[in-house]
């Protein structure tokens, strides 16, 4: 464990745009250096408390036990180090710690006494000028968020997937923030199936070129089954793609329909909405996975035709040369009698019956299809 820590400390970005943690949550890290949290605020009654500061953890706890409300506790890629004691304040489980802080996890929704800890993937599409066999098509991250009843814990994980508008544009809806904890996680999760819809669309997009591509008239430079690399790649990314949908199916069916304590009753039927967003886009993933399958089978029969056009027009010409070859190799022996050899109009006749017999085999291949 101790040399994953390092590894992960060595690897960390250098830099975060965030104040710096209290030191009783990372006694073993450089007061000088940046912290995990992104923000940190108490909302009451929908709004942000002292608004433009960045409260610690601990002192966003004290607030919210004091005065009521919530806190919601943003971090980027915490080491166990700098998580450790945020999980003591808050009575996070161990192993949703864990999780969080190693990621690579699987979307999931568990409940830990009065917690509920819920993985997402995020998906973000790369752009690129021109769909290779080694692009990459979609870029995976995680978000982690801990729901308790006074307080939301997010962890994100990756370079992509930022909270910061979300939290501003519920900042700007005091009525539904006013719902608490699970009026975020709604909308966190309303946010990542967004950005699912999102890429789907732009996979979309890559799939019809490559299929346009596969069924058109081949170029001099990009003969019949060249396509099969650059199908296979998108097959990888959308299979990428597939395994942070499909996974996350079920927790969303629970959040929408399984009455929870920590869900507030508002705020479940609008986790259907999602649920049912989410569910469009696992078909269109779906679909994807099918018709890749379907274009990449066309591509390879398109290539063994070319192959097959190719050996019958090899065949086509072996026959004709075939018909040179052998007249020419029997008046080649060496017999002292053969009439033709000494007629003044052998060697016309002979090439004659040369190019009418390789004619006639030509147009009749030609006509059947062979060249």
């Amino acid at each position: 464990m101790s040399m994953i820590r390092d590894l992960r400390a060595a690897v960390r970005p250098s830099l975060r745009k965030t104040n710096v943690l209290h030191s009783n949550y990372d006694t073993t890290r450089d007061p000088s250096a940046s912290s995990a949290v992104v923000d940190c605020a108490v909302y009451r009654d929908g709004r942000r408390q002292e608004s433009g500061s960045c409260l610690t953890p601990h002192e966003a706890m004290l607030r919210v036990r004091e005065k009521g409300g919530f806190a919601w506790i943003g971090l980027h890629e915490p080491t166990e180090a700098e998580f450790a004691g945020i999980a003591r304040e808050f009575g996070l489980h161990p192993l949703a710690v864990e999780d969080a802080v190693h990621a690579h996890q699987r979307p999931k929704l568990e409940r830990y006494d009065d917690t509920l800890f819920t993985v997402f993937k995020t998906i973000h599409y790369v752009e690129h000028a021109e769909l290779t066999a080694t692009s990459e098509v979609v870029e995976t991250g995680e978000v982690m968020c801990f729901t308790g009843r006074d307080f939301v814990i997010t962890v994100r994980h990756g370079g992509h997937g930022s909270l910061r508008a979300l939290r501003h544009r519920l900042q700007d809806d005091p009525e539904l923030l006013a719902k608490g904890p699970s009026a975020v996680l709604h909308s966190i999760a309303d946010h990542v199936v967004d950005g699912y819809i999102a890429v789907a669309d732009a996979v979309q997009d890559d799939i019809d070129e490559v299929e346009i591509e596969v069924f058109s008239t081949p170029t001099k430079g990009s003969p019949r089954g060249s396509d099969a690399g650059r199908i296979y790649q998108l097959k990888r990314e959308v299979l990428e793609f597939k395994r942070a949908v499909s996974p996350l199916l079920r927790p969303m069916q629970l959040l929408s329909e399984r009455p929870m304590r920590l869900v507030d009753p508002d705020i479940q039927k609008y986790f259907r909405d999602v649920a049912d967003h989410l569910a469009r886009v696992h078909e269109e993933v779906i679909g994807f996975d099918e018709l890749l399958n379907s274009i990449l089978q066309a591509n390879l029969a398109q290539a063994t035709v070319a192959q097959n056009e190719d050996m019958r027009k090899i065949t086509s010409w072996a026959a004709i040369i075939a018909v040179p070859t052998m007249i020419c190799g029997v008046y080649g022996m060496n017999f002292d009698h053969m009439p033709e050899l000494r007629w003044t109009y052998g060697y016309p006749m002979v090439m004659g019956v040369i190019g009418v017999v390789c004619f006639s085999i030509h147009r009749s291949l030609k006509r059947n299809g062979w060249l």
